[in-house]
C-alpha cells in the first residue's frame, strides 16, 4: 500500500512540474511578442533568441524528467514549492515589458488551442489571470447577434405590448450541438423563445381552416418567486391531413464551399435531404442549384416522384473554393419561377453555414432581393449546418426575409424531425404575419415582462399595420409565449409604486388580468383578421396542478435563462429545471424531452471554472487532447 501511495505522490509531483513548466514557457513567449508589438520578429538573430530560450526550458525540463527516471526521485523545480507567489513574480516581469493582460490572454488560448490541455484542479491554477477555464469555446469565429433582454414594464406606464410570433428553432439545437462538444453556448446563441418552441405540445387544434389556429392562455404561481404569476399564451395551427394538394415546388440551394468539406456540414446535408426527397411524390417538383466560387445548376426541376435521380445528383455533390452564396441565391429564384406551382407551395431551402465571403456581401441587399421575391410567391427557408464559422444572425434573417423558418441540423435524428416528422409545418403555410398585442389591466396587474421574442417586438402602432410583415405559422406548427407577471398588492414587485402616477379605479374589469388580441392574414389573403381573448384572475393555479406541457415549457424557459446569464434568473437553479422537467415528460414519443434533461445535466457540469488567487487545488489529473 505504501509503494502504491508513493507513487501516485511522484506521478502527481511530476504532472506538476509538467504544469508549471507550460505555464512559465506560455507566460515567457508572451512577454516577448508582446513587448515586440504582439508581431513575430522580422530579425533572424531575434528569433533564434527567442527559439534558443524556449528550447532551452523545455530542455531543462527533459533533463529533470531524465534524471528522475534514472534516480527514481521525481525532483519538483525549486520555484514550484511555491508556485502562486512564483506565477505572480512572472506576471510583474510581464507587465513591467509592457504586455497587456489582453495579451497573456491571447497566447494562452493559443496554447490551449494547440496543447488542448484541460487541468481539472492544480494549485498552479490560484492566479486566475493565467489559467480559469476548463475548456475554450469552440464558438468564437461564429456569428450571433446580440439583443439587450426585455425588460420588466410597470403596466400604469406601458400596459400594451405587442410582438411577432415566431417558430424558429434553430438556436436551441445549435445550442444542443455546443453543449454535447463540451462548452456552454455564448449568450447571444441563446434566444428563448426558440428554446420553448422547439418542442410541440398538445393544444387544442382549430377544427377547420377558416379559423387558422386556436388560442390557448393559462396562469399559476411562478415556480421560482410565489409572489410573481407566469401567464402563458399558446397557439396551435390546423394541421391538414396531407401538404397542399396542388404540390410542392421546392429549389434545393446548396453551399458546396470548402468550408462545407467537414462531416457535419456538406455529407450531413446530403442525407438530410435524401430524407426529405423521400416524402414527395408526382404531384411535386424538385431542383438543385449549388454555389461556391461560381453557381451552376445540378438538377432541373425534375417529378418528385423519381427519387433515384435526385438522390444520384445529390451524391455527385462534393465541397470546394469560397462562398459566392448570392449568386446561387438569384438562380435558385429563376428555377423557382420557372417550375411555379400556382396556390402549392413554392419554395427555395437554402443549406449552408452562412460563410458568405465573395458575391453580394451587402446583406441587405440581399435581404430585399428575397423579401421582393417573397411577394412574388416564393418563401425560403433556411437550414444552417456546421461549426467554427457558422453565421447564425444571417440564417435567421434570410428566413425571416423570406417568409419561411429557421432550424439548424446538427445531427440526422435533426434532420428527421425538421424534414420528415414536422414536414407539413415546415413547408405549408396556414397563416401569415401573425401578431400577438397583450394589453395588461392597471387595476389588478403591476409589472410584466417577456420572456425572449426580444428580436420579435413590435411597435404598438404596428398591430394594426397591414404593411408591417410579422412571422408565419406553418400546418400543425405551436407557438408558445411566457409572460412573468406581478399583480397589484405583491411584495415581489421590481419597481416601486409611482408617489404620483395614475391611480386606476376597479370597476367591472378588475377580475381581468389581461386582454389578448392577434391578427393575421390568410396565406392569399391582403387583409388581416383579428380574434381576442380575456385571461382573468379566477384562472390562476398552483403550478404543480399545471399540465405537462406548462410545467415542461416552464422548465426549457427557466433553462434558457441560465443559458443567457440573466439578471432575472435569481430562484432557477440545475436541479429545479431537471426535476421540473422529469416530472412534465409526458408522453414523448421521440425522445426529445428526455434529450432535453441530459443536456441540462451536462449543462450543469460545464459551467465555467474560476479559481480565485490562493485557493488551494490538488493536481488530480492532466488530460492531452490531439
Amino acid at each position: 500500500m505504501n509503494q502504491i501511495n508513493n507513487e501516485f505522490v511522484e506521478n502527481q509531483r511530476t504532472m506538476a512540474a509538467r504544469a508549471y513548466t507550460f505555464l512559465k514557457v506560455s507566460v515567457i513567449s508572451a512577454s516577448v511578442l508582446f513587448a515586440l508589438g504582439c508581431a513575430v520578429p522580422s530579425d533572424k538573430n531575434t528569433q533564434d533568441e527567442v527559439a534558443q530560450e524556449q528550447q532551452q526550458s523545455v530542455n531543462e525540463t527533459e533533463n529533470r524528467e531524465r534524471l528522475a527516471n534514472q534516480t527514481g526521485e521525481h525532483a519538483v523545480p525549486a520555484e514550484a514549492e511555491s508556485e502562486a507567489a512564483t506565477l505572480d513574480m512572472l506576471l510583474e516581469q510581464v507587465k513591467a515589458n509592457r504586455v497587456s493582460e489582453a495579451g497573456i490572454d491571447a497566447q494562452r488560448e493559443a496554447a490551449f488551442q494547440s496543447q488542448r490541455i484541460v487541468v481539472t484542479g492544480s494549485r498552479l491554477a490560484a492566479h486566475p489571470s493565467i489559467l480559469y477555464k476548463v475548456q475554450p469555446q469552440s464558438a468564437n469565429q461564429e456569428n450571433y447577434h446580440h439583443l439587450d433582454e426585455n425588460g420588466v414594464k410597470v403596466v400604469s406606464i406601458d400596459p400594451v405590448s405587442t410582438f411577432s410570433v415566431d417558430v424558429d428553432t434553430g438556436s436551441y439545437s445549435n445550442s444542443r450541438r455546443m453543449l454535447n462538444q463540451g462548452n456552454l453556448p455564448p449568450s447571444d446563441a441563446v434566444r428563448t423563445e426558440e428554446f420553448i418552441n422547439y418542442f410541440d405540445y398538445d393544444y387544442a387544434a382549430p377544427e377547420s381552416i377558416e379559423r387558422p389556429f386556436s388560442v390557448n392562455t393559462a396562469i399559476a404561481v411562478s415556480p421560482w418567486n410565489k409572489e410573481r404569476h407566469l401567464m402563458r399564451i399558446a397557439l396551435k395551427g390546423f394541421e391538414p391531413e396531407s401538404v397542399a394538394d396542388k404540390g410542392s415546388n421546392l429549389v434545393f440551394l446548396l453551399d458546396v464551399s470548402g468550408s462545407m468539406e467537414r462531416p457535419n456540414k456538406l455529407p450531413l446535408l446530403k442525407r438530410s435531404l435524401a430524407m426529405l426527397t423521400k416524402q414527395l411524390d408526382a404531384k411535386d417538383k424538385v431542383s438543385i442549384v449549388v454555389y461556391a466560387g461560381a453557381s451552376g445548376v445540378v438538377l432541373e426541376p425534375t417529378l418528385g416522384n423519381r427519387t433515384a435521380d435526385i438522390t444520384r445528383a445529390l451524391g455527385k455533390l462534393s465541397a470546394g473554393g469560397s462562398t459566392n452564396g448570392a449568386a446561387g441565391i438569384q438562380l435558385a429564384y429563376q428555377l423557382a419561377q420557372k417550375a411555379f406551382i400556382k396556390d402549392g407551395v413554392n419554395r427555395v431551402i437554402l443549406a449552408t453555414d452562412g460563410d458568405f465571403n465573395v458575391g453580394m456581401v451587402n446583406h441587405d441587399s440581399l435581404i430585399d432581393l428575397i423579401e421582393k421575391k417573397k411577394e412574388e410567391g416564393v418563401a425560403l427557408t433556411t437550414l444552417g449546418f456546421g461549426d467554427g464559422n457558422y453565421n447564425d444572425h444571417l440564417m435567421e434573417q434570410l428566413a425571416d426575409a423570406g417568409n419561411g423558418n429557421y432550424a439548424y441540423i446538427d445531427n440526422i435524428n435533426e434532420a428527421r424531425k425538421v424534414l420528415v416528422d414536422e414536414v407539413g409545418a415546415t413547408m405549408q403555410m396556414i397563416a401569415k404575419n401573425v401578431k400577438i398585442q397583450v394589453e395588461f389591466n392597471p387595476s389588478t396587474v403591476a409589472e410584466y415582462r417577456l420572456l425572449g421574442y426580444e428580436n420579435r417586438v413590435l411597435a404598438n402602432e404596428d398591430f394594426k399595420n397591414d404593411k408591417v410583415d410579422a412571422g408565419d405559422i406553418g400546418a400543425g406548427h405551436t407557438v408558445t409565449a411566457l409572460y412573468e407577471l406581478t399583480l397589484k398588492g405583491s411584495s415581489g414587485a421590481y419597481n416601486d409604486e409611482l408617489r404620483y402616477g395614475k391611480k386606476t379605479l376597479v370597476n367591472n374589469l378588475g377580475a381581468e388580468l389581461a386582454n389578448v388580441k392577434l391578427r393575421f392574414k390568410k396565406p392569399t389573403g391582403s387583409k388581416s383578421e383579428q380574434i381576442s381573448q380575456v385571461v382573468s384572475k379566477d384562472e390562476i393555479i398552483a403550478f404543480e396542478q399545471q399540465g405537462d406541457d406548462f410545467r415542461f415549457s416552464t422548465a426549457v424557459a427557466g433553462f434558457a435563462q441560465l443559458m443567457k446569464n440573466t439578471k432575472f434568473s435569481e430562484g432557477i437553479d440545475f436541479p429545479w429545471i431537471i426535476n421540473t422537467a422529469v416530472g412534465a415528460k409526458g408522453d414523448d414519443e421521440f425522445g426529445y424531452r428526455s434529450e432535453f434533461i441530459g443536456l441540462v445535466r451536462s449543462a450543469s457540469e460545464l459551467e465555467p471554472l474560476i479559481v480565485e488567487s490562493g485557493e488551494d487545488f490538488v493536481v488530480e489529473e492532466l488530460v492531452y487532447y490531439e
